[in-house]
C-alpha cells in the first residue's frame, strides 16, 4: 500500500514520464521481459514498485519502498535504471548479492531489453590481490599452519591467470583465511602511486572501470568506508551517477555506524607489527632492533585487551561492554598510553629508514594513525557520540561512533542531487517505515509498501504456544528443544530454528540432539559454529533429515526454496539486548526527546528482525510451511498484536495439535516414499 507525502495531493495527477512508460512496455505481457523468459508473467506489486522508481528517477526524488518476499523488486529498481539511460549506482549489503547482480541478473536484463549499459563490480581493497603484498608474502610471511602455507599456494598459481584479482574467484577460499590479509592491501599500506606494481593493479582497475561504466554495483560497507575515509573510489564516483540505489537498505544505518565514527584494535596493532617486522627485515636488516619493537607492539596490544577484557574469562562471540565499565578502572588509561608509546616509537624507527623504500613511509602513516586513536580515546567522546569496548576471544576493539546515519545521510543527499532508490522486505512496521526513514534522515523521502504475491493464508500457518515457559525462566530453552524436535520428526526434518543469542545457540542444539534420541528420529542437528556457515547451509540442503540450529548470522540473507526447509521456530521475541552501549544511547535520546523508547525502539526492532526470521520460511509461490514462535508474550501482551501485523498474513493455529498436523500434511505432499526415507534414514 502507498503512503502519499504530506505535503502533496493523496492522488499524483501529473502524466506519466517517457520513461514510465517505457518501464510499463517492458513489464507487459509480450514486452521484452516476457519475450526474453517464456515463464514470466506481470504481478501487480512489482509493477506499482517499478513505475514509483521510474517516477522518482524521472524526478530526481528520493523514494523508500518496502517490497515483500517475491515482488521481485531487483528487476523493479534495474529495468528503470537501465531504461532511464543515465548512469547509476547499485549498493548491496552484501558481496554475493553484488556478484548476483554482476554476473546474472544486470547481464540478463541488458540482453532482453537490448541496453548495450557497461556494468561494473566494486568492492574494498580486502577483496582484491594485492600483488605487491604477495611478492613480500613469498619471503617474508609468518603463516600459523600447514593450511595457511597451500592456500598461499593456492593464491599464487592463481595470481597468474586471474583477470579481476577479485578472492571470490577462488573457490573454497574462506573469506576468513588468514592469507587474505597478507595478500591484500589496506588505506593504511597501500603505497598508491608509488607501488611499483601501480600499472597492474586490481584495486585501480576496478575503480577505473566503475568510473567508465554506466552500471556500477557497490556495497554499503565501501560507500560509508568512502564517506569516511574518501578512500574507495565511490566519492569520485557517486557525484557523476543520476541514480542511487541502495538494496538491503534495512542494513544501511548499521553499516553506516561501523565506518562514521573510529576505532582502534588489538588486531590493528598487531598487523601493524607484524608488515613492520616483515619489511624491516627484508629491506633494512641490522639497522634497527625490528624484533623488539615488534614485541612492544604486541605486549602493548596484549596488555590494552587484558585490561578491556578485565574479569571476563571463557569468551564466545562478541561481547560488549559499557565504556565506563572499563574506561575509570586502573591500567586503562595506562594501557593506552603504551599503545601510544610503542607506536611513537615504531614511528621513530621507522623515519630513520624511510627512504629505503615507500613502504616505509605507509608504516609511518599507520603508527602515527595508532598513536593519535590511543590519545583520542584518552580523552572524551565527539558531541553526540557513544563509545564501547568490543571484546572476542581473540581482539579488543574500542569504537566511538554516531547513533546513526542520518547527518551523513541528508549531507549526501543536499551535496548530490539525483535520484535517490531505497529498498528492502524489512523497513518498519507502519506507513511511514518510521524504523528506517527516521534513522537514515529520510523522513521527507516518498515512501511505498508493497505486500507479498504469495499465498500466505493458504501456504502459511503462525504458532505461537500460549502456555509456553517465558524466555526469562530457567527451562525456556530446553522447552523450545523439546517443541522443535516434536516438529522437525513430524515433518522428518527440513527445520530450523533460529536463537537471539550465542548461548541459547548452543543450549537449544545440545538439548535438541538428545530429544530427538529419546523420540528415536534419525534426524541430524546442524549447529552454527561447527563449521563454515556456507558449508552448513549446504549440508542442510543436501540432507532433508537435517534441522539446522543458527543465530543472528541466519536471520536474513539465507535462501532456501521448495520444500528442503518447512519450518522455522524462533526461541523468542528479538528486542534488543536492552544493556547494549549503542541501545542504550538510542533509548537515552528518544528519552530526551520525550517519546516512549519501548514502542518506538524496542518494538520497532523486534518486528524488523521478526520479519527478517520469519521471511526464511516462504521463499517462492509454491512453498508452504509453519513458523513457530516460541515466546508467550506474541500471544499475551497487548504489544504481541503489533508483532503479529508485521508478519506476513499467515494463518494462525489455536494449538501444538494442529501444528502437528499441518507439517505432517506437508510431509504427506512429499509422497510415502519421501516421508518413509526422512523416518529411516534410507
Amino acid at each position: 500500500m502507498s503512503s502519499p507525502d504530506p505535503d502533496t495531493p493523496a492522488t499524483d495527477t501529473t502524466p506519466p514520464s517517457e520513461l514510465e512508460q517505457w518501464v510499463q512496455a517492458a513489464f507487459d505481457r509480450g514486452g521484452s521481459l516476457s519475450r526474453a523468459d517464456a515463464g514470466y508473467s506481470p504481478r501487480e506489486p512489482q509493477l506499482a514498485m517499478t513505475q514509483a522508481v521510474a517516477r522518482a528517477i524521472a524526478r530526481r526524488e528520493s523514494l523508500v519502498v518496502e517490497a515483500g518476499t517475491g515482488v521481485g523488486k531487483t528487476f523493479a529498481y534495474l529495468v528503470p535504471a537501465l531504461l532511464s539511460g543515465g548512469r547509476a549506482l547499485i549498493s548491496t549489503a552484501t558481496k554475493s548479492l553484488q556478484d548476483q547482480l554482476f554476473l546474472r541478473d544486470l547481464p540478463r536484463l541488458c540482453a532482453a531489453l537490448s541496453v548495450p549499459a557497461r556494468i561494473a563490480l566494486l568492492k574494498g581493497r580486502g577483496s582484491y590481490l594485492c600483488l605487491h603484498r604477495l611478492e613480500y608474502a613469498r619471503h617474508g610471511a609468518e603463516l600459523p599452519d600447514r593450511r595457511a602455507v597451500l592456500a598461499l599456494a593456492r593464491v599464487e598459481r592463481w595470481a597468474q591467470q586471474t583477470r579481476t584479482g577479485d578472492f571470490a574467484e577462488l573457490d573454497g577460499l574462506d573469506e576468513r583465511s588468514p592469507v587474505i590479509p597478507i595478500v591484500s592491501s589496506t588505506r593504511e599500506n597501500c603505497l598508491g602511486s608509488e607501488c611499483p606494481q601501480w600499472s597492474s593493479c586490481f584495486v585501480v582497475k576496478a575503480r577505473r572501470e566503475a568510473m567508465e561504466a554506466d552500471i556500477a554495483v557497490v556495497n554499503h560497507h565501501l560507500f560509508f568506508a568512502d564517506m569516511a575515509l574518501r578512500d574507495s573510489g565511490v566519492a569520485e564516483l557517486l557525484p557523476s551517477v543520476d541514480v542511487a540505489v541502495f538494496d538491503e537498505a534495512h542494513q544501511l544505518t548499521e553499516a553506516g555506524v561501523q565506518f562514521l565514527g573510529q576505532n582502534l584494535g588489538t588486531s590493528q596493532l598487531i598487523d601493524f607489527a607484524r608488515d613492520m617486522l616483515a619489511l624491516g627485515l627484508t629491506e633494512a636488516r641490522g639497522t634497527m632492533d625490528w624484533q623488539s619493537l615488534h614485541g612492544h607492539l604486541e605486549k602493548a596490544a596484549r596488555e590494552l585487551r587484558l585490561v578491556c577484557a578485565g574479569p571476563l574469562k571463557d569468551l564466545r562471540g562478541l561481547i560488549k561492554l559499557r565504556w565506563n565499565e572499563r574506561a575509570g578502572q586502573v591500567g586503562f588509561a595506562a594501557a593506552l598510553a603504551e599503545v601510544a608509546c610503542a607506536a611513537d616509537e615504531a614511528a621513530e624507527a621507522l623515519a630513520a629508514v624511510e627512504n629505503g623504500s615507500p613502504d616505509f613511509l605507509r608504516l609511518i602513516e599507520r603508527a602515527r594513525q595508532l598513536s593519535e586513536r590511543a590519545h583520542a580515546f584518552s580523552l572524551d567522546p565527539a558531541p553526540g557520540a557513544v563509545r564501547w569496548i568490543d571484546i572476542s576471544p581473540h581482539q579488543a576493539r574500542l569504537v566511538e561512533s554516531p547513533l546513526d546515519i542520518r547527518e551523513a545521510m541528508q549531507e549526501q543527499l543536499k551535496d548530490s542531487p539525483k535520484a535517490w532508490i531505497f529498498t528492502s522486505a524489512t523497513l518498519g512496521d507502519d506507513e511511514r517505515l518510521s524504523w528506517f526513514t527516521e534513522s537514515s534522515g529520510l523522513t521527507d523521502a516518498r515512501v511505498l509498501r508493497v505486500g507479498s504475491p504469495f499465498d500466505y493464508p493458504n501456504h502459511a500457518r503462525l504458532y505461537v504456544p500460549r502456555g509456553f515457559p517465558k524466555p526469562s525462566e530457567p527451562h525456556h530453552s530446553a522447552s523450545v528443544a523439546v517443541l522443535a524436535a516434536r516438529c522437525a520428526q513430524a515433518l522428518g526434518g527440513r527445520c530450523f530454528v533460529l536463537t537471539t543469542t550465542l548461548r541459547a545457540l548452543q543450549v537449544i542444539g545440545d538439548a535438541l540432539k538428545t530429544e530427538l534420541e529419546a523420540l528415536g528420529a534419525p534426524l541430524k542437528v546442524l549447529v552454527q559454529g561447527a563449521i563454515p556457515k556456507r558449508m552448513l547451509l549446504q549440508q542442510f540442503m543436501e540432507d532433508p533429515r537435517a534441522v539446522l540450529v543458527g543465530s543472528a548470522s541466519f536471520w536474513e540473507g539465507i535462501d532456501v526454496p521448495g520444500d528442503a526447509l518447512q519450518c522455522v521456530l524462533i526461541d523468542k521475541l528479538p528486542f534488543p539486548p536492552p544493556n547494549d552501549p549503542l541501545v542504550e544511547a538510542r533509548v537515552q535520546r528518544l528519552e530526551r526527546e520525550g517519546r516512549n523508547a519501548f514502542a518506538d525502539y524496542f518494538i520497532a526492532e523486534a518486528a524488523i528482525a521478526l520479519k527478517q526470521g520469519g521471511g526464511r520460511l516462504i521463499r517462492t509461490e509454491t512453498d508452504k510451511g509453519l513458523l513457530v514462535v516460541c515466546d508467550p508474550r506474541m500471544a499475551g501482551m497487548n504489544y504481541g498484536r503489533r508483532l503479529r501485523a508485521a508478519l506476513p498474513p499467515m494463518t494462525p493455529v489455536a494449538n501444538e495439535g494442529e501444528a502437528l498436523s499441518w507439517l505432517r500434511g506437508l510431509a504427506a505432499e512429499r509422497g510415502p516414499a519421501a516421508l518413509v526415507a526422512a523416518w529411516t534414514g534410507a
